[in-house]
């Protein structure tokens, strides 16, 4: 079974739950990145502003081939209460992956909230059934139970891929 597990990460907590899954589960890590890096500051203005208009940035690598893995597993940063653009333009990025299976997350400072159903539906867009949904606030990312079910759900969904 091979694994993609794509994502972005400004301060490193998404990398590190990322790794997380890695370490458990295998599978190949795809740090997406920006072609435009942000600044603190334009992280939170420009950044956040993109995000909350579910703009897709031009990102490295431009462009995903999952077609030889058998499950995605996708994490980002929230920024106003939504996906990041980075990992909105790896979303668009992505080829060869209708019919295949993923697990997303998202790293927040309180609430997600519509991050994993835009993305979600951005996937389903593509062909690809999600099959779990996780948010690790801040005080969740060192704890062990929680990432525990993310990786138990990732390795439930490589035993379901085909």
């Amino acid at each position: 079974m091979k694994t993609s597990i794509i994502f972005h990460s400004y301060s490193g907590i998404t990398r590190g739950i990322a790794q997380k899954v890695q370490a458990a589960c295998g599978g190949d890590l795809i740090e997406v990145s920006p072609r435009t890096k942000y600044s603190k500051l334009t992280a939170y203005t420009l950044g956040c502003m993109r995000a909350r208009n579910e703009v897709c940035d031009p990102v490295d690598p431009d462009a995903i081939d999952v077609s030889s893995s058998d499950l995605i597993v996708i994490g980002t940063p929230v920024w106003a209460w939504k996906a990041t653009p980075v990992v909105n333009g790896a979303v668009a990025s992505l080829t060869g992956c209708s019919g295949k299976k993923a697990v997303i997350f998202a790293t927040c400072g309180g609430q997600a909230g519509d991050t994993l159903p835009l993305l979600r539906a951005k996937l389903e867009a593509k062909g690809v059934t999600v099959t779990g949904e996780f948010v690790f606030a801040k005080n969740e990312v060192d704890d062990p139970e929680k990432v525990n079910r993310l990786t138990a759900a990732v390795s439930a969904a490589m035993q379901q891929a085909p």
